[in-house]
């Protein structure tokens, strides 16, 4: 299987004296599933801001193939005066549309809708819209489900699963026991 990302002996802090990890080193592979726990402030989501580039390391490497993310707070991934159909439409084709609308439970009159004006659980499905019809080879997933109700997010996470044919998964959770059903490996830093 193809390697989607490939984190190499990666090291950050915010100064060299506070040092967040030191020698983190992850192989993901298209079809593989990989959870990162750990406390709040462990540098979970610096993970990620590295990974799109966002943040230099201070020591090791990031490769990654095309990438598409969902963030943990859906109000701040939407730009607020646009509707959401032409902010998924700048970025994604819209060729499996409908298909993700029924798994993902929301209608597509929600998209010609302004961000402020669905809930956060609706929100959060429509990033995680925008980001699988992106078509990525790897899916960064900041806490997906933290917004919804369990059965949809049950709903969701069999969902984005049955994709792992087309990519690579790598999730941020606070849900141990999430993270124990769904990953080929748990990373706890």
């Amino acid at each position: 299987m193809q390697t989607v990302l490939e984190l190499k002996d990666l090291e950050f802090g915010y100064t060299k004296e506070k040092i967040l990890f030191s020698g983190l080193n992850l192989s993901l592979k298209k079809g593989e599933l990989k959870s990162i726990t750990g406390e709040s402030g462990a540098g979970k989501s610096t993970i990620f801001e590295l990974i799109l580039g966002n943040m230099q390391p201070l020591k090791g490497s990031v490769k990654a193939a095309k990438l598409s993310q969902v963030f943990q707070d859906p109000y701040s991934s939407f730009h607020p005066s646009y509707t959401l159909l032409n902010q998924i439409k700048d970025v994604a084709s819209l060729d499996e549309l409908e298909i993700y609308l029924e798994t993902l439970n929301l209608e597509k009159e929600l998209l010609t809708k302004l961000p402020h004006q669905l809930s956060g659980g609706q929100l959060q499905r429509a990033s995680i819209l925008r980001a699988m019809l992106m078509k990525p080879e790897l899916l960064l997933l900041d806490e997906p489900t933290s917004a919804l109700d369990n059965v949809i997010q049950l709903d969701v996470m069999q969902m984005l699963m049955r994709h792992l044919d087309k990519t690579g998964m790598l999730l941020i959770t606070h849900d141990l026991d999430l993270a124990s059903w769904c990953s080929d490996e748990i990373i706890t830093i």
